[in-house]
């Protein structure tokens, strides 16, 4: 916590782990400080000696809240979900609650680590191929899957885990210009949480460390 008793985020504007978390912590009303942890700059500053200290897989993000340190976002997601459980972001119905994990896993396991920046460094000059090609993968099986479990958002008419992991990736096809068209169900979801406030005041253009140029 900090000095002034609020959880503390340590985040990078543009990473699709800490924006999941910003959504959350928005959605649950958790009042916070940001810590932005550039991974770009000086090499990477998850790579100090500090954050290793926070954070020993060198990884946004980090929350630390109630005397404790977490990493890796849906941890943190389901730490909140257990402490703070208004509004719910995991469903009660127990195979409602396993379709939410099946699709953030999806996400968080399956695409998002294959086209993260640690994993693109290693593929040369023109990386947008490779990233175009693990999210159209991802984005084939989602789309399938989301047609049988959709309401208004990922799963029936309630905001889930599933749609804190669903916003972010989309924005990354976005930003290496995947084809979105053949993916409607993916679309209109997307379309409708970001109407949302939660996820208007969590997104990357409007974070403390967004530079000028990308700012909304």
């Amino acid at each position: 916590m900090s000095a002034s008793g609020k959880p503390i985020l340590y985040s990078y504007f543009r990473s699709s782990c800490s924006w999941r978390v910003r959504i959350a912590l928005a959605l649950k009303g958790i009042n916070y400080e940001t810590v932005p942890i550039n991974l770009i700059k000086d090499g990477g500053q998850q790579f100090s000696e500090e954050f290793e200290a926070l954070n020993p897989m060198k990884q946004v993000p980090a929350l630390k809240i109630d005397g404790i340190i977490i990493g890796q976002s849906l941890a943190i997601i389901e730490y909140l979900e257990e402490t703070r459980p208004t509004p719910r972001l995991l469903p009660q119905d127990p195979k409602k609650k396993a379709s939410v994990r099946m699709i953030s896993d999806l996400i968080s396991s399956g695409i998002q680590p294959l086209q993260n920046l640690s994993v693109l460094k290693q593929m040369g000059d023109n990386p947008q191929p490779w990233a175009q090609k693990v999210i159209i993968s991802g984005f084939d099986a989602l789309e399938k899957i989301l047609q049988s479990t959709a309401g208004k958002y990922c799963v029936g008419d309630e905001v889930s885990m599933a749609d804190l992991c669903l916003v972010p990736q989309v924005a990354n096809a976005e930003r290496f210009n995947v084809d979105l068209t053949p993916y409607p169900t993916i679309n209109h979801i997307n379309k409708t949480l970001l109407a949302l406030e939660a996820f208007q005041v969590s997104h990357p253009s409007r974070q403390p460390d967004t530079p000028t140029e990308l700012r909304a």
